[in-house]
């Protein structure tokens, strides 16, 4: 059981530090980091500094996942070029019919993006 534990702490700070660095990496805001994982601003820099933690069961846990693999499959993309991910995220997308950076504050915009970044890469 404890090695259970274990695993689930280190799944828990592991995706906080993730999140951490894809919010720096993207040069997201307190509130727009906030608004793609369902939290307030004052949590959202709590999170960044590791005042506070996703628990597994929370939705922010679960929308940090799809934040994490929305990072992965652009980083792909781009060659790990944050200048290039930036760009992409805020320049308006026709397919997706908005910026990328607006549309990930939603649940569903989130789910859209990364599965349109992960279809893109599965014709690359």
């Amino acid at each position: 059981m404890e090695a259970a534990v274990q695993s689930n702490d280190d799944r828990v700070r592991v995706l906080g530090i993730a999140v951490a660095r894809i919010a720096e990496s993207w040069r997201l805001t307190n509130d727009q980091l906030g608004a793609i994982l369902g939290l307030s601003p004052a949590t959202a820099s709590r999170l960044r500094s590791g005042a506070f933690r996703m628990e597994p069961q929370s939705k922010a846990f679960e929308l940090g996942q799809y934040l994490l693999r929305l990072f992965r499959g652009l980083d792909a993309l781009m060659g790990s070029d944050d200048e290039a991910s930036i760009s992409w995220l805020r320049t308006p997308n026709l397919d997706l019919a908005g910026r990328p950076l607006d549309l990930i504050r939603t649940i569903k915009g989130l789910g859209e993006v990364t599965h349109y970044v992960d279809d893109f890469r599965a014709h690359v």
